[in-house]
């Protein structure tokens, strides 16, 4: 794709840089080849280490993972309060913010905006001071296996760098999906990197594909339309704020996704709505801390795409700074709100209503004609003609799922503990173990619990997926709770409602809930049929159940009379007698995951 000319003022800024860079050793490779490349991940590294060797008292180096390919996960933590570990900046109590790019290494900006913006900062040319209140963990490079697969084509809806590196990892999976289920190991490091820092926001940088306008940017934040109620005034503040700085920088910044309602038709305009926890804005809402979404237009120049980004890292940092700690208090706060949820209606899931109004959109003009290629309507942009376009914009955002939480917790069974276990702790939720059960002097170890208020969720429609996402095949379960005495065996977990993270647990546990583990696929077994009654048993059974069962014959009748489908299926038939015999797989389709309104009498042992 051919990249336009700069602008007369920023190609004369751009051309002074090679001399800035033969004395600077932060200036990147973007810079030096006037965003026309950017630099490969060795040069990652290298300015990592550079940084922190030229500011010894206000930056950090460090290592925080691995990548399945052994790259080194290095981000740059800066400061001049003093608190460049996460035991400083939590006992100063120093507001911190994680700012990631390169979640898709080929939607780069982030990296190169990143340096220039932490470079600036630390001058003190861009925001004075702003270094002085508040700690900027910057991870350049997310997805460092995806960086260096590196090549011209990787996103060709986008205009520069030159080459750039490949929107999934090594392991080909999609990070900016996997932050519930964290599959992948990248994001297993970057959880325990938040886990550590606790940031009151993360800010995730990417860019845009899609339709051409004169948009050059949107900044989404939730907390704003899902979570915690004082939280999402912090969110709008925090969100308008930048947008604001942008403005008054020349940026036409938006609070939603531009993507049409239906695909590469600009009358039919825009959806706002919240994003499940697979992506970073959904998933932060959950832990009562903000996440930002940040894309630039990638229709735009490099150049002007890496401008804006830092344009925003740096009202990120500001805003921080002047506000960070006033927002702690209020995510505080959420977090004892969110302890106490246990027995009330908390959603799941969002949606947009049919409302809508009318948004001014400053687009293209454009036609819409049938395609002599592809034999499809397609939609042609003329970049030379400004035009505003005023279409519908649905924003009126409400749940779609709700449930209500457990008064006391969950359990997850023996058998699973060890995955599920697992998982929790990658999220930083607390559960404990069931241990033996004290029965006066003696302890009753290997035996089973009667646990009589367990609730279980039986499944009336178990539909797999017809093709795998992300490499597991995604299950939707219709159903419901209903009370039913289980029994637990030693070695089971307990995770408590009643803690911080409550809404997480929800999202991971909840059958219904669009990213729990039952939905991408950790429980698919428990709805698979495992045994069968073969048909001249259960000619034999069903006579014998007809013979000694009035009631049942008369239910079986009326079947056959009202039913043509059932009654024309000799498998359905038979089936309507298996289902009713002992036989019967009673945990067939039962989710294995039980809720309890009380912390269990067992004896409990820490994981």
């Amino acid at each position: 794709m051919p990249l336009p000319r700069l602008p007369l003022a920023l190609a004369l800024l751009l051309s002074a840089m090679p001399a800035a860079a033969a004395v600077d050793p932060r200036i990147t490779v973007a810079e030096r080849s006037g965003f026309v490349e950017t630099g490969r991940y060795d040069e990652v590294i290298a300015l990592c280490e550079t940084f922190a060797r030229l500011h010894p008292d206000a930056v950090r180096c460090i290592r925080f993972g691995t990548s399945p390919e052994g790259r080194p996960m290095q981000a740059l933590v800066a400061s001049r309060s003093g608190a460049l570990d996460p035991a400083a900046a939590h006992a100063a109590g120093v507001p911190v913010v994680l700012v990631q790019g390169g979640i898709h290494a080929g939607e780069i900006d982030g990296k190169d905006a990143g340096f220039l913006a932490l470079r600036e900062l630390l001058d003190g040319s861009a925001a004075p001071g702003a270094l002085d209140d508040a700690v900027l963990v910057f991870v350049p490079v997310f997805s460092v296996d995806g960086h260096e697969r590196f090549g011209a084509w990787n996103r060709p809806n986008q205009r520069g760098p030159r080459e750039m590196g490949w929107r999934t990892t090594a392991q080909n999976l999609n990070l900016n999906r996997d932050y519930a289920k964290a599959d992948a190991p990248e994001m297993q490091a970057m959880l325990a990197l938040v886990e550590a820092w606790d940031p009151i926001a993360y800010v995730d940088l990417h860019a845009t594909n899609g339709a051409q306008f004169e948009h050059d940017i949107s900044i989404q934040v939730e907390p704003v339309h899902a979570g915690d109620e004082a939280l999402r005034e912090v969110g709008r503040t925090f969100r308008d704020a930048v947008m604001a700085d942008l403005a008054e920088q020349g940026s036409l910044p938006l609070p939603y996704y531009p993507s049409f309602v239906e695909h590469d038709n600009p009358a039919s305009g825009f959806e706002d709505g919240v994003s499940p926890p697979r992506f970073s804005t959904g998933y932060f809402l959950l832990r009562n801390r903000i996440g930002m979404l940040v894309e630039t237009h990638s229709w735009k120049t490099y150049p002007v795409r890496v401008r804006i980004t830092r344009n925003t890292v740096v009202s990120v940092v500001e805003q921080i700074a002047q506000h960070g700690r006033d927002w702690m208090r209020v995510a505080r706060e959420a977090d004892a709100r969110a302890a106490a949820l246990g027995g009330t209606r908390a959603p799941l899931a969002w949606k947009a209503t049919d409302a809508s109004r009318t948004v001014d959109f400053r687009g293209y003009a454009y036609t819409r004609t049938p395609s002599e290629i592809s034999g499809q309507l397609m939609t042609r942009y003329d970049e030379r003609t400004p035009q505003l376009w005023r279409v519908p914009m649905r924003d009126e955002i409400v749940p779609s799922v709700e449930v209500e939480a457990p008064r006391g917790g969950y359990i997850v069974p023996a058998a699973h503990a060890d995955g599920v276990g697992a998982k929790l702790r990658q999220h930083g939720i607390a559960f404990r173990r069931i241990g033996c059960a004290r029965m006066h002097s003696f302890e009753l170890c290997g035996l089973p619990t009667r646990v009589e208020n367990a609730q279980v969720f039986r499944a009336s429609v178990a539909t797999p997926a017809a093709q795998s996402v992300e490499g597991r095949q995604r299950l939707t379960l219709d159903g419901r709770w209903q009370p039913e005495a289980q029994f637990v065996y030693e070695g089971a977990l307990f995770v408590p409602i009643a803690q911080p993270k409550a809404r997480l647990v929800m999202a991971l546990l909840e059958p219904q809930a669009p990213d729990s583990l039952a939905a991408w696929g950790w429980f698919n077994n428990h709805f698979e049929r495992k045994e069968y009654m073969e048909d001249y048993v259960a000619e034999e059974v069903a006579r014998e159940m007809l013979a000694r069962d009035p009631a049942l014959r008369t239910e079986f009748e009326a079947r056959l009379r009202d039913d043509a489908a059932f009654a024309s299926s000799p498998e359905a038939r038979l089936d309507f007698f298996y289902r009713r015999h002992s036989a019967w797989d009673d945990r067939y389709n039962l989710y294995p995951v039980m809720r309890v309104d009380t912390v269990p009498a067992t004896g409990d042992t820490t994981p």
